[in-house]
């Protein structure tokens, strides 16, 4: 195989456990014949500016060497260029804590890439773009407000070290200040605005987030839509009873939950929140999502 890949490496995920394993596995890529260019980032952020200044420069082939976290910085260092200046691919060697993306696919992680490298597998792959106040940003996985986001920030504060049970701890802890808040948003096609409370929202390319919560399970990363999952206000007790549901996808049959496939999204926040973004905590003033179908080539 006479192709290369920029390998941009997040030596920090999984809590360092990225840093060790790397080397062994970029080895195997190199062992299929595969050119690498490996470079390591060293701060939050890095990952993007590497990715926006390669494609600039003509590379097309990316491989994020991490979690959900590097590879979502690819991608926003990707895009939006890549709407216009041909599409580019993403593999993914997952080395970081959550890895969420490639499990719609398999759970055997690293074995999974270097088998479809070999055999040059490609699934072309819809990007969501999420418009803010101030700019925009791109995902694969999922977007999620209420309380999924509030535990999210948790984790990402206080359990991050503890890995995919970081969102767990994140759940509990927010449990003790239960807030069901209104995010004023509408589906395409909709003339009414959903301005109820509610406990979370999410807006999901892909089923997983946190690891192994499935809490868009009905999503397809290359259908042209955003899965859409709400859940209506809860107490304590029933939302301590409903959150195993999450790791099967079974809380979207819940009478308080509903779902929809939609190819965009409108927001009426009219204040900055915590959303949650393949992981990534922001503090957004969202105005709108809408999916890019087939933007993206991914490796799986």
């Amino acid at each position: 195989m006479s192709e290369s890949f920029l390998a941009i490496v997040n030596p920090a995920a999984g809590g360092g456990r990225c840093g060790k394993l790397a080397p062994a596995a970029l080895e195997r890529v190199r062992a299929l014949g595969i050119a690498l260019d490996p470079k390591m980032t060293t701060r939050a952020g890095e990952a993007t500016q590497i990715a926006r200044e390669a494609y600039a420069r003509g590379v097309r082939n990316f491989l994020a060497v991490g979690g959900d976290g590097t590879a979502f910085e690819i991608i926003n260092g990707i895009f939006p260029q890549s709407e216009t200046q041909g599409r580019a691919t993403l593999g993914f060697l997952p080395l970081g804590t959550g890895n969420s993306f490639l499990r719609d696919f398999t759970t055997r992680g690293v074995e999974h890439t270097i088998e479809a490298l070999r055999e040059n597998r490609r699934r072309p792959c819809d990007v969501i773009r999420l418009r803010h106040v101030t700019g925009d940003v791109y995902y694969i996985n999922m977007l999620n407000l209420g309380f999924a986001a509030e535990a999210g920030e948790t984790a990402n504060r206080k359990f991050k070290s503890w890995g995919q049970l970081a969102y767990v701890f994140g759940v509990l802890a927010r449990l003790v200040n239960l807030q069901h808040e209104a995010f004023p948003h509408r589906l395409a096609n909709s003339m009414e605005w959903d301005r109820q409370p509610c406990l979370f929202l999410a807006f999901g390319n892909s089923k997983y987030t946190g690891g192994n919560m499935l809490i868009t399970p009905d999503a397809n990363p290359a259908d042209g839509q955003i899965e859409y999952v709400r859940v209506s206000p809860v107490g304590r007790l029933r939302l301590l009873w409903m959150f195993p549901m999450i790791f099967k996808g079974t809380h979207v049959r819940h009478a308080l939950a509903s779902r929809a496939a939609t190819e965009r999204v409108e927001f009426d926040f009219g204040k900055r929140v915590n959303v949650i973004v393949d992981g990534e905590v922001m503090h957004l003033d969202c105005r709108s999502l809408e999916v890019l179908p087939s933007a993206l080539d991914v490796i799986a």
